[in-house]
């Protein structure tokens, strides 16, 4: 799923870490690093938040349908 607009990383990350299974952004080069791995989340966001306000766009992938569910309300909050 492609998650946009990310403003909030902190409310972000609440939800990553709620999350029962793993969740993974995959970069740009196809490769997945796991979300809940608070290294990883460092990481990445230091590469994503670069010069910029927001995240404009992120693929993420959610193993159980719970932690989906949970993201997309995540980002209708987010379009209200």
């Amino acid at each position: 799923m492609k998650l946009q607009n990310i403003t909030d990383i902190e409310k972000f990350f609440q939800i990553i870490d709620s999350c029962q299974g793993t969740v993974e952004l995959v970069t740009g080069e196809g490769d997945r690093l796991n979300l809940k791995s608070k290294l990883s989340q460092y990481v990445s966001m230091a590469n994503l938040f670069h010069n910029r306000a927001n995240i404009p766009e992120l693929e993420i992938i959610a193993h159980e349908k719970e932690d989906v569910d949970k993201l997309i309300n995540y980002m209708i909050g987010i379009k209200k």
